[in-house]
This record gives C-alpha cells, sequence and structure tokens, in this order.
C-alpha cells in the first residue's frame, strides 16, 4: 500500500475529472459504497473457488458482534448488494459508476499494489447487446478522452449456465486426458474452475490451452446473435476488436460478453480494463432476476500507462502569486486575494517558513513566485498600497510588462489574471 502525495495526486484528479465529465454524457450517475462488507457477499457473488476468494481477501471477525468482514476486493459485487438493498431497480434500469480504493493481498508489481483503485461502470436492468457494445464504447470514448494509445481491445462470449456446462465437461475430459501436462495449479483447479486454466500464463501450457475444447463451439443460436450483435455495432463505430476464444474472466459471475483492453508496455500487468455481462449475480445476491453489465479499470495502470507513453497530465498553478514586502500590507493583500479567489482566480499567498525572518525580501519571494509557475506576481508594497493600487508583473511571457490595478475595483481586471492557463 502506498501513499500518494500531492505531486502525484494532481495527476489522479485529473484523470478523476475526465471520467466524471464523460460519465454525464453518457448518462451514468455516481454511486458510492462502503469499502468493508460482509464476506459471504465476495464468497457468493466472486465464486468460493476464485483466486480473489481463496487467496487474496483480507478478511477478519468484527470483534463487537463475530460478523466475518472483508475488505472489498472489487465494487461490482458492492454495487449489486445496493441495488438490491434499496430496490433501485423497481422504476427502470440504471446506469451507474465508482471510484474508490480496493484491497487484494497480492504480490506487489508494476501498477498493481495491495490496495488499488478502479474506476467502474453498471448498467443494470437492460439485457440488449447494444449495452454490452455501450460499455465497451464508454471505455473507448476514455481511451480517446485521455490520449491513451497502445491498447487493443479482446472479446468473447462465456455463453449461458447451460452451454458452459456442456464445455466443462468436455474440457475436464480434455484436461484430464493431458493430466501429464498440467501444473500444480491447473490440476488444482481442474474440477473446481477448470475454466480459468484457459488462462494460464505458463508457457509451458500453451500448446495444451490452444488445443483444447472452445467454448464459442458450445454456444447455441441466441448466444451467438446476442454476441455478433455486440460485434456489429463495434464495426459500425470504428472501433477494432480481436476474437479471443480463450478469454475469460476471474470471477464466477460473468456470462455471455467478455472483454478486456490491454497493453504490451506493462509487462505482465497487460489488462488495463475488463469487464463483461453478469446477468444471475442480482438473483444470486437475493434480488429479483436482472441482466446487468459492467467493467472497471485499473487507476494505477492507466495513469502508468500514460506515463510509459510519454503523456502527461496538466499539473494545477495559481494564476498570481502574491508577494508582500511588509507584514502591514496582510489584511489589505489576503481580503484582494479573496476577491481574486471569489472570482475564480487561483492565488497563492507567500508566507515565511521562519518566524525570525519577517517576510523575507523581495528578491527571496520573487523566487518563490517563479518556482511556483504563476502566471503573475501581485506586489503589494508600500508604495503602491498608498495609491490605492497593486503592481500586476507579468512573469511568463517574456515581456515583464507591469501594471498598477485599482485595488476599487478588483472584478474589472481579474479576469485578466486567468488569460494565460
Amino acid at each position: 500500500m502506498n501513499d500518494i502525495l500531492p505531486g502525484e495526486s494532481s495527476r489522479w484528479e485529473w484523470l478523476e475529472d475526465k471520467v466524471r465529465t464523460l460519465m454525464a454524457r453518457y448518462a451514468y450517475r455516481n454511486i458510492r459504497t462502503p469499502i468493508v462488507e460482509p464476506t459471504a457477499l465476495f464468497v457468493r457473488g466472486l465464486g468460493e473457488v476464485t483466486d480473489i476468494v481463496e487467496k487474496e481477501m483480507y478478511s477478519f471477525e468484527d470483534r463487537l458482534n463475530g460478523e466475518q468482514l472483508t475488505l472489498r476486493p472489487e465494487c461490482t459485487a458492492g454495487v449489486v448488494r445496493a441495488t438490491v438493498e434499496h430496490s433501485m431497480l423497481y422504476d427502470g434500469g440504471k446506469r451507474l459508476y465508482y471510484m474508490g480504493p480496493m484491497f487484494r493481498h497480492e504480490r506487489p508489481q508494476r501498477g498493481r499494489y495491495r490496495q488499488f483503485h478502479q474506476i467502474g461502470a453498471e448498467a443494470l436492468g437492460f439485457p440488449g447487446a447494444e449495452i454490452d457494445a455501450e460499455m465497451i464504447l464508454l471505455a473507448d470514448a476514455l481511451w480517446k478522452e485521455i490520449g491513451l494509445t497502445d491498447v487493443r481491445l479482446e472479446i468473447n462470449s462465456l455463453g449461458q449456465p447451460e452451454e458452459r456446462k456442456a464445455h466443462r465437461a468436455a474440457l475436464i475430459a480434455y484436461l484430464e486426458q493431458n493430466a501429464s501436462q498440467l501444473d500444480e495449479e491447473a490440476r488444482r483447479r481442474l474440477y473446481t474452475n477448470p475454466l480459468r486454466i484457459l488462462d494460464t500464463k505458463n508457457p509451458a501450457m500453451q500448446a495444451l490451452v490452444e488445443g483444447a475444447p472452445r467454448l464459442v463451439d458450445y454456444l447455441g443460436e441466441a448466444s451467438l446473435a446476442h454476441f455478433n450483435a455486440v460485434k456489429a455495432i463495434l464495426d459500425a463505430n470504428g472501433v477494432a476488436w480481436r476474437f479471443n476464444p480463450r478469454l475469460v474472466r476471474g470471477m464466477d459471475y460473468y456470462n455471455l460478453t467478455v472483454f478486456e483492453f490491454i497493453t504490451d508496455r506493462l509487462g505482465s500487468q497487460g489488462t488495463i480494463c475488463g469487464g463483461g455481462r453478469y446477468d444471475y449475480l442480482i438473483e444470486q445476491i437475493g434480488g429479483k432476476p436482472s441482466p446487468a453489465v459492467g467493467w472497471a479499470l485499473g487507476v494505477e495502470r492507466v495513469l502508468e500507462l500514460l506515463k510509459e507513453q510519454g503523456l502527461d497530465s496538466p499539473v494545477p498553478v495559481p494564476d498570481v502569486y502574491a508577494i508582500i514586502p511588509e507584514a502591514s500590507a496582510l489584511p489589505i493583500a489576503i481580503k484582494t486575494l479573496q476577491q481574486l479567489r471569489a472570482l475564480g482566480v487561483r492565488a497563492q499567498m507567500h508566507s515565511p517558513t521562519g518566524a525570525a525572518d519577517g517576510m523575507g525580501s523581495m528578491k527571496s519571494q520573487f523566487k518563490k513566485a517563479d518556482a511556483s509557475a504563476a502566471a503573475f506576481a501581485l506586489v503589494f508594497g508600500a508604495d503602491e498600497l498608498l495609491r490605492g493600487t497593486v503592481l500586476v508583473k507579468a512573469l511568463r511571457d517574456g515581456s515583464g510588462q507591469q501594471v498598477e490595478q485599482s485595488l476599487q475595483d478588483v472584478a474589472s481586471w481579474a479576469g485578466h489574471l486567468q488569460s494565460q492557463r
């Protein structure tokens, strides 16, 4: 788990602002669920034999009442729990999004920490393939909005439970025939979660995986029609995709469409966003049967990829830096800065760091003004204050232009201070 310090957090705020703006365009509304949920929610929702439940969750017993609790390893189960608990679908489907920390006990590596952050979108109550496609288009639009490239989309269909059941039987039979080629992890999963064996990263098993029965060959007419409709909408919108028949997701709740956005620039942590349809999870958690689809992206991975591409988000800097030669000028200086801030100007006031140093020399204050990256310095000198003015000095355009402005009519010149953003 790591701290996100001010120099880095501005990049997070920039990404979050981009997400909020985009989600509003797609009519998705924000939901915030607790970080701590009952352990049973994740066992029931994610699947008892998934890696997350078996090995990665931070779970503990509430000392007051003995309840088993868990720091959320993902947010979909919590969103579904909230949807059921508050009967949110009584008046129709809901488009929701969330941001926040998740927790998994796994080996920290590039772009992955034990406390990590996700941004996710969920559309609940909509059965159509057009919503699967909308979800993918939403993520694709975000990449364009933030300038992310070198990301490819892979898609698959996991069909429906009965289709997966038939495929599962064939897959187990195939793997049993080739048991000598299975590694320890695959042998452990053979009868509990054989589909996840297809997602192995073991190079020695890739040929075996390639020869395994494909789930797509077990899909019925309705499942294929749904998948084809998703692909047709993506094609119509110019979104490139690759069919990956081995693509599975780490949770048990998915059916029909699943997808991942992948990069080759982050080593083994290649998936930056993934999701799919989960039509049975709402009923599984105790609600009335209702379809749903969603995705989540890893914030750390997205920011790491932006950095890898040489893209950086703008760091907010003040428009003005107030230079105050004498402490006696503080009341009028602070009053002026408050007026400017109320008008939308970003203003930083000089404050000495040593009590014995007074306000500091003009030279040292101008150095700090320059280091702040402010476009202008406001000099509250004694002569200017006697005239009822403040000296506005340009710091960035090379002109060094100095203009006195009236302290009685701050609103008339405040807009000019924002023009250099």
